[in-house]
């Protein structure tokens, strides 16, 4: 069966697509990554296939089925377009791959189930690449919560949101997925559930439409637990750079800069503000791209079900569209 990585020897990785995220942080580390080999390279582009195997090594191939079919391929990292993924996801599971695909896992709950249950259903890790829930000053906040040192937790409040992409940016049309909600959405409502745990709802939500743009240019929205405990997100890519989070307990809060993408060399500083005084916790550096694929060869090896969280994105981020189609900001 193909998919099935043999003893002893790394990870066959191949590429569908050579998209932007790909060349610049994954291809990289897979490169560096002592348990993973980059076999093939696919893009629809010839050129853009060989300029990236010249760079990083394997063999390129235009279009993406011959990377599905390789006899070389264990598993596939999938950075296409999110509203092609559900089609070559499926294709390459079907295939007898393992799959590490780019967030959002697809763009409809109903395609993402299914994905979820073909994988299961022949033992192959699907792995959606949510890669910030792997760096270690989540762990570390986690642990400054278990500890009660902010009392009991109350709320969490959440912001993501990146300069306007170029007007040729994929995050501009509709037709493969774009808009604020999918590119830097999925980054709040993911920390929310990291923290607060899968029996959230939504309780209220804004799409916003920028002038002149056919997708959602920015958003906010309100979870809340069973217990009570709220979390208030806001996202967007018409903004000022800002990637954060701050969990507000009954006798102080945390706060995290950087939470999101942090560069591999940035220096983690958790803030801790309560009645006795605010004091930083300065962490060690920490590779999040390279924590990822470690822990993606493990599903891997391990034949790994599918992770819950990735469902219970999915059926959030459906609730948020039920709850609040875009409207367009008024122009002036």
């Amino acid at each position: 069966m193909t998919g099935a990585p043999h003893t002893g020897r790394p990870l066959r990785v191949g590429l569908l697509g050579c998209a932007d995220v790909a060349l610049r942080r994954m291809l990289p580390a897979m490169v560096a990554h002592p348990e993973i080999e980059v076999t093939v390279i696919g893009s629809r582009d010839a050129a853009r296939a060989k300029a990236s195997a010249d760079r990083f090594g394997g063999r390129p191939v235009t279009g993406y089925e011959d990377v599905v079919a390789a006899d070389d391929v264990d598993a596939v990292y999938a950075p296409v377009p999110a509203s092609l993924h559900a089609t070559w996801v499926e294709a390459a599971l079907r295939a007898g791959k393992h799959v590490l695909a780019e967030k959002p896992l697809t763009t409809d709950l109903a395609s993402t189930r299914r994905l979820l249950d073909l994988a299961r259903d022949r033992g192959l890790a699907l792995v959606e690449n949510v890669m910030f829930v792997h760096h270690t000053q989540h762990r570390a906040v986690r642990e400054l919560l278990d500890s009660a040192v902010i009392g009991e937790l109350r709320a969490l409040h959440a912001v993501f949101t990146i300069p306007q992409p170029p007007p040729q940016d994929i995050r501009h049309r509709p037709d493969l997925g774009g808009g604020a909600l999918w590119d830097v959405g999925v980054y709040p409502l993911r920390a929310a559930l990291h923290f607060l745990g899968p029996a959230l709802t939504v309780a209220g939500a804004v799409l916003s439409r920028g002038a002149g743009h056919q997708v959602d240019t920015a958003g906010a929205v309100v979870l809340r637990t069973p217990q009570g405990i709220t979390a208030q997100l806001s996202f967007g890519m018409a903004h000022a750079y800002r990637s954060s989070y701050e969990l507000h307990g009954s006798e102080g809060r945390i706060i995290v800069e950087r939470a999101y993408t942090p560069p591999s060399d940035h220096v983690p500083l958790v803030r801790l503000e309560s009645a006795a005084g605010a004091r930083t916790l300065r962490l060690a550096p920490d590779d999040q791209v390279t924590a990822t694929l470690t822990a993606f060869v493990a599903a891997v090896r391990a034949r790994a079900q599918p992770d819950p969280a990735v469902l219970r994105l999915a059926q959030l981020l459906e609730q948020v569209r039920h709850f609040a189609p875009p409207t367009t900001a008024a122009r002036g």
